[in-house]
């Protein structure tokens, strides 16, 4: 897990790490998506950093399969890679899922409409380094890593601004988990 041991990358600025959690297998990672998606709503904003297939897309289509089910709602939950922004509905939650790996920079990002819904609507973002000095105030960053040595092991972070309403409403979560 050398990935998660050092600060992170942006240790300069207001985010610090609050919390990891190492997952078993992708089962686990699954329902902490479920657990999180219980609590969070719309202007709430997850950045969700980590290698390719450590486990983002997992954990969000878990968390907007499980939003859409208590609602009787169910879809396919592909990966943005393409397409760059997936839209759903959980009842009146709008649910953004973006994927930013082939973008150049802030502004394209923010071509797609991001800076709208992340007050409107609840944002998983991938890939959200392209975003880097443009994340909304009260965002969490969740960097996932696979355990090299343990196949389908993973570790999740949590880093945010100290005493973020988001951050607080996560961490209990995780520390459950």
């Amino acid at each position: 897990m050398s990935e998660l041991a050092a600060p992170f990358p942006d240790a300069s600025g207001p985010m610090r790490a609050l919390g990891r959690v190492t997952l078993p297998d992708p089962k686990a990672t699954a329902a902490l998506a479920e657990r999180i998606g219980a609590v969070v709503g719309a202007g709430d904003v997850l950045l969700l950093s980590g290698g390719l297939g450590s486990g983002k897309t997992h954990f969000a289509r878990a968390l907007i399969q499980s939003r859409q089910a208590k609602v009787g709602a169910a879809e396919e939950v592909p990966s943005p890679s393409f397409t760059l922004v997936q839209t759903y509905q959980a009842g009146e939650l709008e649910i953004w899922h973006a994927d930013l790996y082939r973008l150049g920079g802030p502004d394209e990002a923010l071509e797609l409409g991001l800076d709208e819904a992340f007050q409107t609507a609840l944002c998983l973002i991938e890939w959200p380094d392209v975003l880097a000095g443009h994340w909304p105030e009260g965002a969490v960053r969740l960097t996932f890593a696979m355990d090299a040595e343990r196949e389908g092991v993973r570790e999740i972070a949590l880093y945010a601004e100290p005493g973020a309403d988001l951050a607080n409403r996560l961490l209990p979560l995780m520390a459950a988990a």
